[in-house]
């Protein structure tokens, strides 16, 4: 068996093929023909001496050695990728990239980014918002800011900035506002409750969080996601709960009421760094958000 490193062509054509479960889409992502993504597994296959693949019907099935051989080429592709793009693009004069849930964005980030820029200029950030799921080791993402539960990952340098405390809030608007708002928080066991998918959990742990049964909530209008759902509570169309930090500024101009507090979560505010970057820039802006926060801050590195 050679000890040489196998052709990088047939290393890259595998790791597409195991990443995308397919021959065709693998050969659709390297801009190549079904047949050359085919030979250059063939390749492979014969330079190591076994199976990477078990054929099953029209579909790919990964060997115990073809799994091994894909976390980790994977994952160098994925450093390869990372730092060509950090050398094309030059390091000193590349944009800070941070990713964060919309939200998060909309609702704390924004508000405070003129300040930001003027206090940590040479960041030169650019934000990528998203409310699905966030993927930190996205190339390309120089670090990551969003609400998370420990344990950290191992590859992941974790700068904890804040606990989550959520709790419910409602707008003076809303007609049953003179009722509830010096209520206990038992009276919302009654109420039809504003609620968001990205957030299942959220109601039922602040009951919890105050001995209250979560089987006796009642659910009334869903939203997709929790940016929309308070501005459906700001609208005055019921109650909504949400992490307090993304409520502040509302809280603060009387847009919205937290009558009944909030309530501590496992999750923090975090803001991650792959270990693979070396940028500096992250640190910094760490520290601008805890102290933006009120809270010292944390680091965790594996």
């Amino acid at each position: 068996m050679s000890q040489d490193l196998p052709p990088l062509n047939a290393l890259r054509a595998f790791e597409a093929a195991a990443r995308l479960h397919s021959v065709s889409q693998a050969a659709e992502e390297l801009h190549v023909t079904h047949g050359a993504v085919s030979r250059q597994l063939r390749t492979l296959e014969e330079h190591l001496g076994l199976a990477l693949f078990a054929r099953e019907g029209r579909g790919l099935k990964l060997t115990d050695a073809g799994v091994r051989l894909r976390d980790v080429s994977s994952e160098l592709f994925a450093r390869l990728r990372s730092t060509c793009a950090e050398l094309q693009q030059g390091q000193a004069d590349a944009p800070f990239v941070l990713a964060c849930p919309g939200s998060l964005l909309a609702r704390w980030f924004i508000p405070r980014l003129d300040r930001l820029n003027r206090e940590l200029p040479e960041l030169r950030l650019q934000l990528s918002a998203s409310e699905g799921e966030l993927d930190p080791r996205r190339p390309g993402v120089d670090a990551t800011l969003w609400f998370a539960e420990p344990p950290w990952p191992a590859d992941m340098q974790v700068y904890e900035l804040a606990v989550e405390r959520i709790g419910p809030v409602l707008s003076p608007r809303y007609a049953r506002f003179a009722e509830l708002h010096q209520a206990p928080p038992a009276a919302l066991l009654g109420e039809p409750l504003l609620h968001t998918s990205s957030r299942p959990q959220a109601w039922p742990s602040w009951a919890s969080g105050n001995a209250l049964d979560s089987g006796a909530l009642r659910y009334g209008q869903g939203f997709e996601h929790l940016y929309y759902l308070l501005e459906a509570a700001a609208a005055g169309l019921g109650v909504a709960i949400a992490p307090q930090q993304l409520v502040a500024d509302d809280l603060a101009a009387g847009r919205l009421v937290a009558p009944w507090g909030f309530v501590e979560t496992a999750a923090r505010l975090v803001l991650w760094r792959p270990l693979r970057s070396r940028d500096n820039r992250a640190e910094r802006l760490a520290q601008w958000l805890a102290s933006e926060l009120g809270e010292p801050h944390n680091s965790h590195t594996p």
